[in-house]
This record gives structure tokens, C-alpha cells and sequence, in this order.
């Protein structure tokens, strides 16, 4: 006969059941995972507000292949820690042949199906890494753009020719042809192809699934994807619904982004954006500023044109926290620069205007912490750290800054050697980090 169980033991068995039950069922003390509750995120049961970088090449670092060097990717990791940075963008691989002029290499997705190990392992360790800094990683999986493949590599595969490169005919020939994305179901099959791929990974270095690892913030269907034509806007919102909804079949835990530049991205249509953000699938939203890029400051006059750069990033900003507020998500400015003075490519050089512009970009973010707003954290473009530029344009070798192969190499980058710039950056986090006086209910 089977032994009663005491009363005291049935009562500990009750009351641990119920604990977990409890524990199970609310977000913020679920797990590691930062989560979005009541509009705000989440991190170990704290409301979660950061400035992070953007760090493309991070999965490269962490191979030991061409490109390789797990020794300055640590080293890095350490400095960006040091500093208060705990939120990193980061490009899963780049896609397509080799020796493309503008294009990051070595490349992760050769051809549809056919993947470079180097590279994989190379984000397996990046990940390990990150996760022993307790540091989150914003994945992004497709790139609008020439410089990691992306729209063209996948609508090349697709049987729509190959894209025009911008270095040589321009950027508006290259939009004309990768605005066939929006509409090329082909194209999307291949892209959801790799999508299944990257998310069904397992670590080889610590064992964990990829949609088991906290050190994982964010899965983001692309960067700076676009419709690249007002007719091309309904086919556009339909695969960003579609590649979202595919996301989250495939992994329940990590929170869903688009990377888009906002209305700018959307053929300046705020309804456009405000729909895709809208989504059920979509737990986030993002814009980006490049006041240089967008023509509010001028080249010869950077620091004088600074509080017109910041005055029309305040009015963007704001337009599209206000949309936040309304389907009650986050927002972060994933993506801003701000060029050196002089416009400058040289580490160390003079960043007046870099660091006011910086300054005003944190300050917004810790203003609106204390309300309890929306406007939840930004990523800067980019950490350069120890890298030493030795050519303008990137040659395979070189090392490796956040200005990618198309761009001027220090254009945008963030150098270890740039101190104004980080102290800027190490006191705004300070400021973040110890002012979390707002808490959800």
C-alpha cells in the first residue's frame, strides 16, 4: 500500500506548483529574454531603456576565417561593456559572390542553401561571447541594399537579372531594379528559406538553440528594407507581414522588428509605417537619422547647421512616438551618425558636431525615460573601436570599422581613439542606467 503523504508535504508541493505557475505566466520574471509589457521593454523584471551600437561585422570578427580575429572581437566587447553599451545591431551574414567592389566580405549565404561554416561559426561565438557580458544582439537578416546582398542577391535567384551596381550607374538605376522585391515571390521564398535556416541553428559552443539564447534580443526582417516605389507600397506591407508571421512560427521567445528607417523609408507615408509597425508579429518599432545624408547639415558647415540637424531629428522623432503611443510599442532609433568635422575620415579627429549631435540624441532618450515614454533606446552607427583604416575605400585585409565596403572607411565610425566621443557616450549611459525612476505597474 502507498505510504500517505503528509500534510506539510502536500502543502510544499502546493505552493511550489503554484509559484511556478505564477513565475510562467508573467513576462517579467519569465526569463533572461527582454520581453515588451505595457508598451515598454523588459529586462530581469526592470523596465529596460539603452544606447547600444551598431556592429555589422561582428559575426566576421568572431570567424576564423578570412576576416577573423576572436581575440580583437573580445577585446572589443570589452571596451563597448566598459562603456555601458549592452545592446548591439548586428548582420547575420552577407550574401552572394565574391569580389564585388562595394559588398562585405567573406560572404555567409553563397548561393540558395549553400552556406560558409566560417561564418556561422563565427555568430555561434559571437553569441557565447556576448552572452558571458550578459550583452543582447538585434540580428538583422536582409539588407535593402547593395552592400551585403540582399534585395539583389535574393531577386538575381530569383531570375530578375543581376542588380546594377550603384558605383557604377547609380543609385536610382540600382532602386528601379530592386524595387522588384516588394512583388517577386520567388525572391521572398529564398529569403524564408534562410530565414527557417539562421533560426533553426544550434550554438555549437554553448549547445543552446538559437531560439533558446538570451544573448539574442531580436530577430529583424531587414535593414532598411523598402518598397523602393509608391507602387510597389501594398506588396511591400504584405511581405513584411508574411516574413514576420514566418518568424514567429518559428521561434516564440525573441521579440520581432522590421528595421526600417521609419517614414522614409516608406515613401515618406506615415500610414505605411504606422501598418507595418501595427502588426501582430512586430513587438517593436524603428526608425533612422542620417541628418547629413538627408540634407540637414551641410558639409562645409557641420557644426554651424548642428541645431538645425537636431531640430528636424526632434520633429521626426516625434511624429513617430506619437504613432508608438497609439499601438502602445517601443520605439528606438536604431540607426543615426553624424560626421566628423570637416567631414573627416581620420581616427581622432575633431567631433564637435558628432559629440553635440550625439548628446542631444541621448538626452532625448533620458528625458523621455523619466516619463515613462516610448522612445526607448538608440543605436549609434557605428563602432569602429580599434581598427586603423589603411585605405578610403575598403580592400580585402583591411580591417574592419562599421563604415561598410561602399562607404568611405571613418566616415561614420566610432574609434577607440575618438575620447570625446565615448565620453559622451559612457556619461549619457551612466545617466540612463542610474535614472530608472519610472516602473511599470
Amino acid at each position: 500500500m502507498k505510504p500517505i503523504m503528509p500534510i506539510t508535504s502536500i502543502l510544499i508541493t502546493f505552493i511550489t506548483v503554484a509559484l511556478c505557475l505564477i513565475a510562467c505566466n508573467n513576462p517579467s520574471v519569465q526569463s533572461d529574454f527582454v520581453t515588451v509589457q505595457d508598451g515598454h521593454f523588459m529586462r530581469g523584471g526592470k523596465p529596460y531603456y539603452y544606447v547600444g551600437t551598431n556592429f555589422w561585422y561582428g559575426a566576421i570578427l568572431g570567424s576564423e576565417g578570412q576576416g577573423g580575429n576572436r581575440e580583437r572581437l573580445c577585446r572589443e566587447l570589452d571596451a563597448m561593456k566598459q562603456l555601458g553599451i549592452d545592446n548591439l545591431r548586428i548582420l547575420v551574414g552577407s550574401d552572394g559572390e565574391r569580389g564585388v567592389k562595394t559588398k562585405v566580405e567573406p560572404t555567409l549565404q553563397i548561393a540558395p542553401g549553400v552556406y560558409n561554416d566560417t561564418i556561422l561559426a563565427g555568430l555561434d561565438y559571437l553569441l557565447m561571447e556576448m552572452g558571458k557580458r550578459q550583452m543582447v544582439a538585434v540580428l538583422y537578416l536582409n539588407n535593402s541594399w547593395e552592400w551585403s546582398g540582399g534585395y539583389g542577391y535574393y531577386l538575381e535567384h530569383a531570375g530578375a537579372g543581376k542588380a546594377p551596381r550603384p558605383n557604377e550607374v547609380g543609385y536610382d538605376a540600382f532602386m528601379n531594379h530592386v524595387a522588384q522585391f516588394a512583388t517577386n515571390e520567388k525572391a521572398h521564398q529564398l529569403f524564408y528559406d534562410y530565414v527557417r535556416f539562421i533560426i533553426g541553428r544550434t550554438n555549437r559552443y554553448t549547445g543552446k538553440k538559437y531560439v533558446d539564447d538570451p544573448a539574442i534580443m531580436s530577430w529583424q526582417i531587414g535593414n532598411e528594407p523598402r518598397a523602393f516605389s509608391k507602387e510597389a507600397l501594398s506588396a511591400f506591407e504584405k511581405w513584411i507581414g508574411e516574413a514576420a508571421a514566418l518568424i514567429r512560427s518559428l521561434d516564440k521567445n525573441h521579440l520581432i522588428s522590421i528595421g526600417s528607417e521609419g517614414s522614409w523609408g516608406c515613401e515618406n507615408d506615415y500610414g505605411v509605417w504606422e501598418r507595418i509597425c501595427g502588426n501582430e508579429n512586430v513587438d517593436y518599432c524603428n526608425v533612422h537619422l542620417w541628418p547629413y545624408n538627408w540634407g540637414w547639415a551641410q558639409r562645409d558647415s557641420l557644426i554651424e547647421t548642428l541645431p538645425r540637424a537636431c531640430d528636424n531629428s526632434k520633429d521626426y522623432i516625434s511624429k513617430h512616438l506619437a504613432i508608438c503611443d497609439k499601438l502602445k510599442k517601443p520605439l528606438v532609433m536604431e540607426e543615426f551618425g553624424y560626421p566628423r568635422d570637416g567631414l573627416s575620415f581620420e581616427p581622432g579627429s575633431a567631433t564637435v558636431g558628432r559629440d553635440g549631435y550625439y548628446s542631444y540624441i541621448f538626452q532625448l532618450i533620458a528625458d523621455n525615460m523619466l516619463s515613462g515614454g516610448a522612445f526607448a533606446g538608440c543605436n549609434f552607427w557605428g563602432w569602429g573601436g580599434e581598427a586603423k583604416p589603411t585605405h578610403v575605400q575598403w580592400q580585402v585585409g583591411d580591417d574592419y570599422c562599421c563604415d561598410p565596403a561602399q562607404e568611405e572607411q571613418g566616415l561614420n565610425s566610432v574609434f577607440l581613439c575618438d575620447t570625446t566621443t565615448l565620453s559622451v557616450i559612457k556619461e549619457k549611459i551612466k545617466t540612463i542606467k542610474n535614472d530608472h525612476t519610472y516602473e511599470t505597474n
